[in-house]
């Protein structure tokens, strides 16, 4: 099988990181929106099932179709909309059930129609570039900011990928994350107790439809996943130079949340930063290798769906500052040529500079990340400067 043939130490590595740094990065803020619908531990597991199948599926089947690395995840600002309003609202489980497929369903006609990509064609590359790096940079503050809590753990592994980079580079990030949780493991930090063995059960849940959940729940989930995730997500793909079937993708993973929605899938989008992972040159030197990388990743994703508490434990048991500083390193090629193909050009570089920095800033308004704004503010700087402004003459 092809697959097998192309599949190398590291795409299957960066399968895994992608995994670690997308689960355990914001498997809590999952945890906080169920709870804030009153779910039971039962109907929990069955959101981590719904939620691993989804995104395992839609990475692996659709990357083995094209050869091209597809990596799908679930919406982690989706999820602290629900987790905020959840509370706010005092809404049922039903009802966020109904909110999840109304969203799966304006996810799904999003792609059918294909306004979403028309949308994206029209951003220049430096844009693009720029709100990616904007997105990514943040991961590689955190890993740095880690060195306050875990100094030589941080220290450790960055001084293992610099020198495999310069000795093994197609290596490097699988040296420094053994590096990393060698050094966990001997330091006492590996949690083992969240080990358990148990198979997720999913739980239907039917699903009820109200106005206040559509305006509260819905709709804002369906925002916040097309500006905050998928918008990034497409950045991701088109910055490493991928030409993907975007609306098709798009209305795999609404059709997706709709099927699984009763399950707990509230939304299913295209990935950024795990994307990065499995798309940068770390992941293999052929690009058109890379794929395996996410086939891996979505196997993962599948397995923490069936196996359910034992691999959810396996990841939680690493301390955060390992995931944090595994996600930065491996994310500082991507992060790079994000920003020498957004700034090289002298035309677009103010307003690439532009969206870099607001998107890095993280500001939220009216409940829409930065990575939204970033690009508004680039959007509007560009034309401000190309057709705003009458054009100077040249200086004699």
């Amino acid at each position: 099988m092809r697959f097998f043939r192309d599949l190398s130490l590291s795409a299957a590595t960066a399968g895994f990181v992608a995994v670690l740094v997308g689960f355990t990065s914001s498997v809590a803020i999952v945890f906080q929106a169920a709870q804030a619908f009153n779910a039971t531990p039962a109907q929990i597991t069955s959101w981590m099932w719904a939620l691993g199948l989804g995104m395992g599926l839609c990475s692996a089947i659709p990357s083995l179709i094209l050869r091209q690395p597809v990596m799908v995840a679930w919406s982690t600002p989706g999820a602290a909309v629900l987790a905020s309003a959840g509370l706010a609202g005092g809404f049922t489980m039903a009802e966020a059930i109904g909110a999840f497929l109304i969203c799966g369903a304006l996810i799904t006609l999003a792609g059918a129609t294909g306004w979403f990509e028309r949308v994206m064609n029209r951003i220049p590359m430096a844009i693009a570039a720029a709100l990616l790096a904007g997105v990514l940079a943040r991961f590689g503050l955190q890993a740095f900011g880690a060195a306050q809590t875990a100094l030589a753990l941080v220290v450790l592994m960055l001084l293992v990928y610099l020198v495999s980079r310069r000795l093994a580079p197609r290596y490097a990030v699988v040296f420094t994350l053994l590096a990393g949780v060698a050094q966990v493991v001997v330091s006492g930090r590996f949690n083992a107790g969240a080990l358990t063995l148990e198979w997720a059960v999913p739980v239907f849940t039917a699903p009820s439809f109200s106005f206040a959940a559509f305006t509260s729940l819905a709709l804002p989930l369906f925002i916040v996943t097309m500006a905050s995730q998928n918008l990034p997500g497409v950045a991701a793909i088109r910055a490493a130079g991928y030409d993907m079937p975007i609306s098709r993708i798009l209305t795999v993973t609404g059709i997706a949340t709709l099927v699984l929605a009763p399950f707990g899938a509230f939304a299913l989008n295209l990935s950024a930063i795990t994307a990065a992972i499995c798309m940068g040159p770390e992941a293999h030197p052929d690009r058109d290798k890379r794929y395996t990388a996410a086939v891996v990743c979505g196997a993962l994703y599948v397995a923490i769906g069936l196996v359910g508490a034992l691999v959810t434990g396996l990841l939680i048991a690493f301390p955060r500052e390992l995931v944090m500083a595994i996600a930065g390193i491996a994310l500082l090629g991507s992060i790079g040529g994000g920003l020498h193909t957004a700034l090289k050009d002298d035309q677009h570089r103010e307003a690439a500079l532009i969206t870099f920095l607001v998107t890095l800033s993280g500001v939220v308004i009216a409940g829409v990340g930065s990575a939204f704004w970033g690009v508004v503010a680039g959007a509007v700087a560009l034309f401000v400067q190309q057709y705003g402004l009458a054009k100077k003459p040249p200086r004699p």
